[in-house]
């Protein structure tokens, strides 16, 4: 049985962090360079962990299965990072942006993980900015803001429209100094197969090297998992199609508590499917919404163009139904509108299933030029894949899955139920409640890698003491025989479909019976077609090639069988949590105006699912969430 202590330091959520900090156990400079760490992904919490730790002095072994750690999907945020500066002076704080983040999140995160987020926010800029990183800037040399969903303040700093990939820059910059100074072993094309226990603590990994095709094992002190997120159960969402969900669900499976799962967010501003053709979504940043307005024609089949259609008979339905937020609701919130419009039968675009995004208003107040200044690059994206100018024409969007709020749990020190395995960024589940508000994923990541961990490993090392290993103990090579027979077993099969096909269908399975809306009975579909399906898989996909070289469909089918396992906890958490907060919307479960309806005398907690075995129900757990700071109160953004 997992046995879930937060590790919550005493006192108010004001001073927790910095109480925590200085009665955390340290380990001197010397002694650092005798313990070696584990770190998997180079996103943004990969790489600043991978840098922190190794800048502090400890060997840090640091894996991606990117043939360069700058290809880590971070570099796809497009919109921002937020931060409590308030450079602005319009009355940002530390406690707004932890209230606008507890609230954004439908009162389903951990108050004082929160806190500290929001307090090392202000930092994580500084950081960033001695880095080189080019964020906008205002005339006068002073760094830019602007406004994103779920906050009245402008507290987002941005680099156009590319600002992962300028995170992902700097932090890069910093893990190749400390790949030059030798403090980092970088293992580019490797995918971790499993996490190695040694009595009960994470001590390892086994990796296949995606080019040769070796399986082997890596040894430690302790394990960061930094791996994003898993919206590609779904197939088509805006992530890369190489984000998946395996080295959080087999660490899972060795005893890590996965909290949350059915916490998944659908993006309002996406491009519109546009076929069957297609193996991933475009995401149009969220940071659009400042300037473009939504709506969608009053007249249900209204199919005249966009500018044919008469302010009059225009419903912007954002600004209509959440007049303080407007085009800024949240995403979640964002979503169901769209959908709710859409369902109306007043969808625009092939098949009715896009809203407008108009920038006609902005570009006649700002001009054309200072819109290109802000936006440019998206619009230049915009316009390759779909061949429309939105500068001259409205942008058609649809939501999309996007982000995962559910993860591997971990408490206050970032370290997961399995002792030594700590996880960072979207992999794990601490922040972000129900809901993610824009601009806050890249915070996340940055402030676990550079503000976070380096002090909390530090402690647990300290604490623990633990006898040192190498590969060639028992639990390494048992590990490494099961990998071997995994990867075996499948191209053995040597059945019919593609494992692209079986992902296909499992996607539009969950899309449909899981998606942006669930009920009881979609969920229980699901649950019956879920093993159904993965029977089919063991038994009739067609893995080609050999395991001792470079193969792709071998990667991806390694990858989808994960999925089919993990889709049937996603929707038993789903089914589970009779209530709507956040991402997760039970139809059944709504107000009058049709706005998510909590039951937090049921389910305000975290739940952490136990892994029971295979074709077992798994076990559920609560973590109870308490609200000292930000009252419980019906989330309202009118």
């Amino acid at each position: 049985m997992i046995t879930l202590d937060s590790k919550i330091p005493s006192g108010p959520v004001t001073e927790k962090w910095d109480k925590h900090r200085a009665e955390m156990k340290l380990i001197n400079p010397a002694n650092k360079r005798k313990y070696t760490l584990i770190v998997v992904g180079t996103g943004l919490a990969g790489s600043a962990a991978a840098a922190s730790l190794a800048e502090l002095g400890y060997n840090v072994e640091c894996f991606t299965f990117h043939d360069s750690p700058r290809r880590a999907h971070s570099i796809a945020a497009q919109g921002g990072i937020n931060a409590a500066k308030n450079y602005q002076n319009d009355g940002d704080s530390i406690w707004r942006l932890f209230y606008d983040t507890v609230k954004g999140g439908d009162f389903r995160a951990r108050e004082a993980n929160v806190y500290r987020l929001a307090q090392v926010s202000v930092n994580i800029i500084d950081q960033c900015v001695a880095q080189g990183v080019p964020f906008a800037r205002e005339y006068g040399g002073y760094l830019a803001n602007r406004s994103f969903g779920g906050a009245q303040v402008s507290r987002t700093f941005y680099a156009k429209g590319q600002t992962g990939q300028q995170l992902l820059l700097g932090a890069y910059s910093a893990l190749s100094r400390q790949i030059g100074a030798g403090t980092v072993k970088m293992h580019n094309r490797k995918e971790m197969l499993d996490l190695v226990l040694v009595e009960g603590h994470a001590r390892g990994i086994v990796t296949r090297d995606l080019v040769s095709g070796k399986i082997e094992s890596f040894a430690a002190d302790a394990v960061i998992l930094a791996t994003g997120g898993y919206a590609n159960v779904f197939y088509l969402s805006t992530n890369a199609k190489a984000c998946n969900v395996t080295s959080i669900y087999r660490a899972h499976k060795k005893g890590a508590g996965f909290a949350n799962p059915c916490y998944t967010q659908i993006h309002p501003t996406c491009i519109p499917v546009s076929g069957d053709h297609q193996s991933k979504l475009t995401l149009m940043s969220e940071s659009l919404r400042n300037d473009g307005r939504i709506w969608v024609p009053k007249a249900k089949g209204d199919k005249r163009p966009a500018d044919q259609i008469p302010e009059s008979e225009r419903d912007y339905y954002l600004e209509r139904k959440y007049p303080s937020f407007g085009n800024l609701s949240p995403r979640d919130i964002a979503s169901r509108a769209a959908k709710e419009a859409c369902d109306d039968g007043r969808g625009v675009g092939p098949g009715g299933y896009g809203v407008y995004l108009d920038f006609a208003d902005s570009i006649h107040r700002l001009s054309e030029e200072t819109i290109a200044e802000r936006y440019g690059n998206l619009f230049e994206m915009y316009e390759r894949i779909t061949g429309e100018n939105p500068y001259k024409s409205p942008m058609r969007i649809y939501p999309a899955p996007h982000y995962t709020m559910g993860g591997l749990w971990v408490d206050y020190n970032l370290m997961s139920t399995i002792p030594g395995l700590h996880v960072l960024g979207e992999a794990n589940f601490s922040d972000h409640g129900a809901n993610r508000l824009g601009a806050s994923a890249l915070m996340q990541g940055l402030g676990d890698g550079y503000f976070v961990i380096p002090y909390t490993i530090g402690h647990y090392l300290a604490s623990e003491k633990t006898a040192k290993v190498t590969t060639d103990h028992p639990e390494f090579k048992k590990a490494e025989q099961e990998a071997t027979a995994q990867t075996q077993r499948l191209l053995n099969i040597n059945g019919k479909r593609s494992t692209n096909s079986f992902h296909r269908e499992l996607g539009l399975l969950m899309w449909d019976k899981c998606g942006m809306a669930r009920t009881e009975q979609s969920l229980k579909e699901a649950l019956k077609r879920i093993p159904e399906l993965r029977e089919e898989f063991w038994r009739d996909v067609k893995v080609t090639g050999v395991g001792e070289e470079l193969n792709q469909s071998l990667e991806h089918a390694g990858r989808v069988a994960d999925f089919l396992e993990f889709a049937e906890l996603l929707c038993y958490d789903a089914l589970e949590r009779e209530e709507s907060c956040g991402g997760h919307f039970r139809s059944e479960y709504q107000t009058e105006d049709g706005e998510a309806l909590r039951n937090d005398e049921k389910f305000c907690h975290a739940a952490v699912w136990e892994y029971a075995g295979s074709n077992n129900k798994p076990i559920r757990h609560k973590e109870e969430l308490t609200f000292d700071n930000v009252h419980l109160a019906t989330r309202s953004y009118k």
